[in-house]
């Protein structure tokens, strides 16, 4: 994982799912994630046919939309240093295809309004260029 990210939220391993940034923009960014056979929720998550809980690739969405939002802020003068990403809303999460291990994830999140401390986000996680996971979600920075 890239010392970037590190700096940006506050999340460690084994509970960071986001590996590298590969693109950001001023109302998008990109993140990578390679998924290992060694991931400790393998071990309990269908033992013998591995499969990332769903609630884990959200987490890598809600993750990557909190590294956007600190990055945004700060592009924009202010300070982050005492905010913590909470989430603050769920809306239609649609699950497409499973994850497995030796699978490379992409993670787009995209920015569509404020309102007060609220950010509304969209998410897709995709493989091979395919549609995993599509989902509507706010975060606050608190």
């Amino acid at each position: 994982m890239t010392p970037d990210i590190l700096k940006t939220i506050p999340h460690r391993p084994p509970f960071l799912f986001l590996d590298s940034i590969v693109e950001h923009t001023t109302d998008k960014l990109i993140a990578r994630r390679e998924i290992r056979a060694d991931e400790f929720f393998f071990e309990g998550h269908y033992p013998g046919n591995p499969i990332m809980p769903g609630v884990l690739m959200c987490e890598a969405v809600f993750q990557a939309g909190a590294v956007f939002l600190v990055k945004k802020l700060t592009a924009d003068g202010t300070s982050t240093e005492a905010l913590t990403p909470i989430l603050s809303r769920i809306k239609d999460a649609r699950f497409k295809q499973m994850i497995k291990p030796g699978d490379v994830i992409d993670i787009e999140v995209t920015h569509s309004e404020t309102v007060q401390k609220f950010h509304f986000m969209t998410g897709k996680v995709s493989k091979q260029g395919k549609t995993v996971l599509t989902i509507e979600y706010a975060l606050a920075l608190v």
